[in-house]
């Protein structure tokens, strides 16, 4: 037992086989907590063995020889030694690994036996201090060439040391390595489980890691401690992942030297890799994308809840954190990875990736329609402009990190936006217009908001859809046209029915203009926004921008007619007063004309500009029309050249105070001045050529004048010679056939097509007598020519259109 003397055990003390005696001062289990001395109780060992003062290996640790540590042929080290060999492990077995699978119960004895070794090295350094005290400094002794050589003589010279080999590195043991990833040394302690697992690649025959052998095997015991290391390596790896995102905190100097090792570690991995081959890589850097990935998504799903205002507020609060986070990695973390890992691009590509599950998992469940809005526009405007474009995009590998939700699922949204948009619009219009028309028939006063209500709920669409895409923009736009169109058409309905109710009519006048002039007012902004959503639309859009014109162009004309017709029935007394004798000589009836129409006025300046513009157009026309309509009838007749110049002066008169009137009215209707002066130029000129100029300047001007107009303007004028009328109505005729004669000229200019006049004259030329009358009175001038008596008028036609 030469080792157990050394340990000062006698030999008389010495125990069986098996067996470690527990009362020796040098004993290194002495201080294990739960063992007691002889005298007293028994002791209970960890394992729940009860002895006295000696146990065996096994009952003192409650492990096999592997599992405290040491084996036959193996050295053996308490747990707490670390690094440094203890006297009993260095006698073993120097120069071989430790190695353990229970790390748990081994760091619990490695705490024990630590804090013992600390209170006993502080005693026995107290008592070696206190026994120098009183004895001086240690003499020198002489050495042994100072004893051997006489004095005066020169020493010889020492031998040359020969050089010292050099310290091996000796290898840790698995629970050393475990400590070193515990404390963080993720490189060192990488590189020590490499060489382990070289070691269980150079036992097992230089094959691939594979999953372990029979449990008794050593080379089963290797390949299962390198895979329980790479696992806590790997929960330190992706545990440091998540801390350093979640803020640099006050320990940010170490959190940077704690990404350099992952850093270094992923190097060392993926250099590992190379040498494994395919089938037995790692995959680390692989695996460190996806615990960045894991990451990024904890740090997203924990900022979206929170966040108030539903969707838009949560992807708001997505967008803080991510510019907080990659702010971070830019400028803390990248910087300490190594340059070749790309760290800000997989940092970049695992929030992005994040947020793609996000986002895909918000839009496959049933939003509102506001949060479809808020959701696409993050995903195309937000994300894009806000978020990608103050990173560096440069950092990444190809430039592209692809989008967030799929072409598919994005047209979904959208699709679901345009029908919920055209199912909502079309009953809120509807809404809209039955609260409205319920107004139309009271007699307070009443401004109706129909216009502004229903472009309110079409822009709401129409500018947030835009603002996502322009694709988007175009269909949004092409759907609110549609309804527009369909709005517009019971808009249309509604008037009509409105006034055509013989009960509307009994309403008071000026209540009966206001309701009509606020309908017409709902014309011009419905009329911009239709056009402004045909230009953002589709060409398919046409159709619809057609049907709502044709709608309003009905309301604006009905609107107008029924004002136009309530002012000229005001005014037809004074137009039956026009072209008799008492109008040569005085102007009451068209002052009366004049006095009224600019009374009339002042109601119609609420009116907007364009529908007035229009109205006050068509009252141009339509006043002329009256006024020229009793000329060409025939109601006087120029018998002279004198009544001619007379009839003419009046006319020029008039016209001049009618242009006066529109031109104060603001009418645009300025190719209506002429008329009256062309007709007071044919009445009064002498000679047929210069009577022929003038009426072939009326048909270029008024090209809806026929003949039968130009016959009774002259027969009002008193020309019944045969030759120079022909002559004359040869000029209207070769216009009429001409290439711009032959087209009728739209409603809005026309002017003598409204003006009905009676049947044509015809001459008689036969020689014979008519009954009694000789043919000789028949000659005579004022009767060769006897007019057909007019088709009589309608009684149910309003005197007002005569």
């Amino acid at each position: 037992m030469p080792i157990l003397k050394s340990l000062g055990v006698a030999d008389s003390k010495v125990p069986r086989a098996g067996t470690l005696p527990l009362r020796s001062s040098r004993n290194p289990f002495e201080e294990i907590p739960g063992l007691e001395e002889e005298a007293g109780e028994l002791g209970t060992l960890p394992n729940g063995t009860s002895c006295h003062r000696r146990a065996t290996l096994e009952k003192l640790a409650g492990l096999s020889p592997f599992r405290l540590g040491w084996a036959p042929g193996r050295r053996a080290v308490s747990p707490g030694d670390g690094p440094s060999r203890s006297f009993l492990g260095r006698v073993l077995a120097p120069g071989l690994r430790r190695s353990s699978a229970d790390f748990g119960l081994l760091a619990r004895l490695q705490g024990t036996r630590a804090h013992g070794d600390e209170e006993a090295t502080g005693e026995a350094a107290r008592r070696l201090a206190f026994l120098r005290l009183g004895r001086g400094p240690k003499p020198r002794r002489a050495s042994l060439a100072e004893r051997v050589v006489p004095a005066g003589e020169a020493a010889p010279e020492p031998p040359p040391k020969a050089p010292e080999p050099p310290k091996m590195k000796e290898p840790l043991s698995v629970l050393e390595i475990l400590s070193l990833i515990q404390q963080r040394e993720l490189a060192r302690a990488d590189e020590h489980i490499l060489e382990l697992e070289a070691e269980e690649l150079a036992s097992s025959g230089g094959g691939a890691p594979g999953p372990p052998v029979a449990e008794g095997a050593s080379g089963g015991r290797r390949a299962r401690d390198v895979a329980l290391l790479y696992e806590a390596l790997q929960r330190e790896l992706w545990a440091l992942v998540r801390e350093t995102l979640a803020g640099p905190g006050p320990g940010a100097g170490a959190g940077a030297g704690a990404v350099a090792q992952l850093g270094q570690v992923l190097v060392q991995e993926e250099a590992a890799d190379g040498r494994r081959g395919p089938g037995a890589a790692r995959k680390l850097r692989a695996r460190w994308a996806e615990a960045v990935a894991r990451a990024a998504r904890e740090r997203l799903e924990a900022a979206a809840p929170g966040a108030p205002g539903g969707l838009a507020g949560q992807l708001e609060a997505l967008r803080a954190r991510l510019l907080e986070d990659m702010a971070v990695v830019r400028g803390r973390l990248a910087p300490a990875y190594p340059a070749g890992l790309g760290a800000f691009g997989v940092y970049l590509r695992g929030y992005h990736g994040a947020l793609a599950e996000w986002l895909g998992t918000s839009a496959r469940r049933r939003l509102p329609l506001a949060d479809r809005y808020a959701l696409l526009h993050w995903h195309n405007q937000v994300y894009p402009r806000e978020v990608l474009g103050l990173v560096d995009m440069v950092a990444l590998e190809n430039g592209e990190l692809g989008p967030l939700l799929s072409p598919g699922t994005l047209r979904g949204l959208e699709d679901e936006c345009v029908t919920d948009v055209k199912a909502q619009t079309r009953a809120a219009l509807l809404r809209v217009l039955q609260e409205d028309e319920e107004h139309w028939a009271d007699v307070e006063d009443w401004s109706s908001s129909l216009a502004q209500d229903v472009c309110e709920l079409l822009e709401e669409h129409t500018e947030r859809a835009p603002r996502i895409s322009q694709e988007f923009g175009e269909r949004m736009a092409h759907c609110c046209l549609g309804g527009l169109a369909e709005f517009l058409q019971s808009f249309q309905q509604r008037v009509e029915r409105f006034h055509e109710n013989p009960g509307i009519r009994e309403l008071p006048s000026d209540t009966y203009i206001s309701r009509t002039i606020s309908l017409v007012n709902c014309g011009p902004p419905l009329r911009a926004l239709a056009e402004r959503l045909a230009r953002v639309g589709p060409p398919e859009s046409e159709p619809a921008r057609e049907a709502s014109a044709s709608s309003l162009d009905r309301v604006t004309r009905l609107c107008h007619r029924v004002l136009a017709d309530m002012l000229f029935q005001e005014l037809q007394p004074y137009f039956d007063k026009l072209m008799r004798r008492k109008w040569l000589s005085s102007p009451e009836a068209l002052d009366g004309i004049v006095g009224t129409l600019g009374a009339q006025a002042l109601a119609l300046r609420r009116m907007q500009d364009e529908p007035y513009q229009a109205l006050v157009a068509e009252l141009h026309r339509r006043a002329l029309v009256e006024y020229v309509r009793p000329l060409l009838r025939g109601r006087l007749h120029c018998r002279s050249a004198r009544t001619r110049s007379r009839m003419a002066g009046r006319l020029r008169e008039d016209a001049a105070q009618l242009q006066r009137l529109f031109r104060r009215l603001e009418s645009q209707a300025s190719w209506l001045d002429a008329v009256v002066p062309h007709l007071a130029e044919v009445l009064q000129l002498e000679d047929t050529p210069s009577i022929q100029v003038e009426v072939g300047v009326l048909v270029r001007d008024y090209p809806d004048i026929r003949r039968k107009h130009v016959a009774a303007l002259l027969d009002v004028r008193g020309l019944h010679n045969t030759a120079t009328r022909q002559e004359i109505l040869a000029v209207a005729r070769d216009l009429e056939l001409s290439e711009g004669g032959a087209l009728s000229p739209p409603r809005d200019r026309a002017f003598f097509s409204d003006i009905p006049v009676p049947r044509p004259s015809f001459c008689l030329s036969l020689p014979l007598f008519v009954g009694r009358l000789p043919l000789s009175r028949l000659a005579r001038p004022s009767l060769a020519c006897l007019p057909l008596r007019p088709r009589p008028l309608s009684p149910s036609r309003p005197r007002a259109q005569r």
